[in-house]
């Protein structure tokens, strides 16, 4: 048996095995490309709605399991967590056993998570179902990218990722539209319940349609191309590119994920005094902003690779930038403009983010695409761990008698400049690294 395609031969400065690929295995793109990836993002949004779920249910979920903010945020900390936890096994068994298969154990696994959810009625259950959800999550993302990397060629893959991630606000769409407007009129059991259904109808897309490569590509390499595990890993890790992407991908990701996740809604209604109805309607600014953003990244990427770290620079920039201005506002209550500006440069996180993955993915050989993408893909996912738990822990530290104030708030969401500055000098200090080794769709 073969190997799936690969991109161009290695420079022989660049670590890892050097392949020599004829012209002929250069992925085909076209109808069908687009077609078995149009199959597999589906998997992908219904992940996404999975995940932001609870970013909409965060105040009936403390009504319903009777829990305060720390508590709350284990929550979403577990999902993060078993997510980011999964993703170098995740990634291994992509390149073992190949994307479709993997992508539908995690659809499985996203239906019966969010079953248990949806009748889960003590907090223990719970906790435990949000578990089984994050790892069917975990399974998602890496294989839709395992995916458009066998059908579209090199210089294509930077598009078709923020097309990925475009696709994937659609399910965020979904939730904070849909599924906050079903919690009011129809409950806890019937909105959770509902979701979790959806997974049949995706379950069989995906087995009946979908095609992991073109035809004549034999999808799982070869006994003696195989690595070991710990070879496997490595050889990722010891790519400047992987640990960079890694870096990327935390720095950038994870203030809107923190925020779109869980804090968002009650920081608008607790702090801001917004209804519910006006603070989901706000957080649909998040999502469109990210949507148009990945748009725009996607081509400025697509054009030239020396885009990426202006682009990454630029978020981390203005992020922070825009978070002062919100917490030094006096009273903590800035006003509706500061927060919609806010938002807008929020939404551009999820974009930059992707940029880490494309670093793993043109630095790394096509066996272990997987695994190097399994590693940058942790970073957002640790530092939305790291920001959730920070902001949790800080505002039961600070409530007072009346509870969570936006001067709570305010003091709370300061611990994201920790993060923020970690991340920052990782990704200067191992741009420094990355110079001299080109990327593979230029060699």
């Amino acid at each position: 048996m073969t190997v799936d395609p690969v991109s161009p031969a290695r420079s022989s400065a660049v670590p890892g095995p050097r392949l020599a690929v004829p012209a002929a295995a250069t992925p085909p793109g076209g109808r069908a490309a687009w077609f078995a990836w149009s199959i597999a993002v589906t998997v992908y949004v219904l992940a996404v709605i999975h995940r932001t779920s609870l970013g909409v249910a965060g105040l009936d979920a403390a009504e319903r399991f009777g829990i305060g903010a720390s508590a709350l945020s284990t929550f979403s900390i577990l999902q993060v967590l078993v997510y980011a936890a999964m993703q170098i096994p995740v990634g291994l068994l992509v390149d073992r056993f190949g994307p479709r298969r993997v992508l539908l154990l995690g659809i499985l696994l996203l239906s019966a998570g969010q079953l248990a959810f949806a009748f889960s009625s003590a907090f223990g259950p719970a906790l435990a179902s949000r578990a089984v959800l994050g790892c069917g999550d975990a399974m998602t993302f890496i294989s839709v990218l395992r995916i458009s990397a066998r059908w579209f060629p090199a210089a294509k893959n930077p598009l078709v990722a923020q097309l990925t991630g475009l696709a994937g606000m659609g399910g965020n769409l979904v939730t904070t539209v849909v599924l906050a407007q079903a919690l009011h009129s129809r409950g806890w059991t019937f909105s959770f319940g509902l979701i979790a259904v959806l997974g049949a109808g995706v379950f069989a897309l995906v087995a009946l349609l979908l095609r992991e490569a073109p035809d004549g590509v034999v999808v799982v390499p070869t006994a003696e191309r195989r690595l070991s595990v710990r070879a496997q890993i490595r050889g990722s890790w010891q790519e400047p590119g992987t640990r960079l992407g890694m870096w990327v991908h935390f720095t950038t990701a994870f203030p809107g994920a923190a925020f779109g996740l869980l804090w968002g809604l009650p920081y608008l209604v607790e702090g801001q005094g917004m209804t519910r109805a006006e603070a989901g309607g706000l957080l649909t600014v998040l999502v469109v902003s990210n949507m148009a953003f990945g748009l725009f990244f996607g081509r400025l990427l697509s054009r030239s690779v020396r885009a990426r770290m202006p682009i990454t620079l630029s978020v981390i920039g203005a992020t922070g930038v825009s978070w002062a201005a919100a917490l030094a506002w006096p009273g903590g209550q800035p006003p509706l403009w500061v927060l919609v500006v806010l938002l807008v440069v929020m939404g551009s996180n999820g974009p930059a983010s992707l940029v880490g993955l494309d670093y793993a993915r043109s630095h790394n050989p096509p066996e272990r695409l997987g695994t190097a993408s399994g590693i940058a893909n942790m970073g957002g996912f640790i530092g939305t761990v790291v920001t959730l738990l920070g902001v949790g822990v800080l505002l039961d530290a600070l409530a007072g008698p009346s509870g969570y104030t936006a001067e709570t708030y305010r003091w709370a969401f300061c611990w994201l400049y920790v993060p923020l500055a970690v991340g920052t000098g990782m990704i200067l200090r191992l741009r420094r690294r990355v110079q001299g080794f080109r990327p593979a769709e230029t060699r």
